[in-house]
């Protein structure tokens, strides 16, 4: 029978031949299993070879740790990030002023007539230096590069709360020998407190420069005071 004549379709045809070689020649069917066999010996062999080799590693790294001791670190301080200062409650200031008696700046000092009769607006920037005061130093102040060390929160306080607190906290700074505090005096619609706080601080002799704050330290809300160094403090005494 021709391929013409034939109903089997090529591919049909191709398998029919194939299949009657492996029928003539039965060996290489043999010689393919046998090829199969050795390279699934050889896989298994590799696996085994490279199971044997990370054991003899493990062995190794256990040799390496004899006689290595844990370490104690039971006398290891615990560092913590120290809290962020906060700020003195000013009607809490007025009361110790008040329970203290007076203290070393006396309170007729800071007269309101100043800021009675020089008003300042809400958003107003307020700046004031002694002309000996070094330009530089200033303007570290300005921009905030000079590391405050107590602030007082004044909001909610009348006139006379404030005005303690303002008193108390640039003592405490000269009992501490701190040259820099933050006032934050709030901004509202009359600027009541932030008026009083310029006049203030332009009379107290401990004062020689405050400026509105940088924006991102309270901006026209709060002021960056410069203090006097405190003179022969006890507390400071070199020996």
């Amino acid at each position: 029978m021709s391929n013409a004549d034939s109903s089997f379709s090529k591919s049909q045809l191709d398998l029919l031949k194939q299949f009657k070689k492996q029928i003539s020649n039965p060996q290489a069917t043999e010689i393919v299993k046998a090829e199969s066999k050795a390279q699934i010996k050889a896989t298994a062999q590799d696996i085994q070879t490279s199971i044997q080799n990370e054991l003899d590693d493990a062995d190794l790294f256990k040799k390496a740790l004899l006689g290595v001791k844990k370490i104690d670190n039971s006398n290891i301080a615990k560092i913590e990030r120290p809290n962020a200062r906060k700020k003195p409650d000013a009607k809490t200031l007025a009361k110790r002023a008040a329970a203290e008696g007076a203290f070393e700046s006396n309170e007729a000092e800071l007269s309101d007539t100043q800021a009675m009769l020089n008003p300042v607006a809400s958003q107003a920037t307020l700046s004031y230096r002694i002309a000996t005061l070094q330009h530089k130093v200033f303007e570290d102040l300005k921009a905030g590069n000079l590391r405050w060390y107590e602030a007082v929160d004044l909001h909610g306080c009348t006139v006379e709360e404030a005005r303690v607190a303002v008193l108390q906290i640039i003592q405490i700074a000269k009992d501490e020998n701190q040259t820099v505090i933050k006032i934050v005096h709030g901004k509202g619609p009359d600027a009541v407190l932030k008026t009083y706080v310029n006049g203030w601080l332009r009379q107290h002799r401990d004062v020689l420069a405050f400026v509105s704050a940088p924006e991102n330290q309270g901006g026209t809300g709060a002021v960056l005071v410069l203090l006097k160094r405190a003179e022969k403090n006890p507390k400071f005494t070199q020996g």
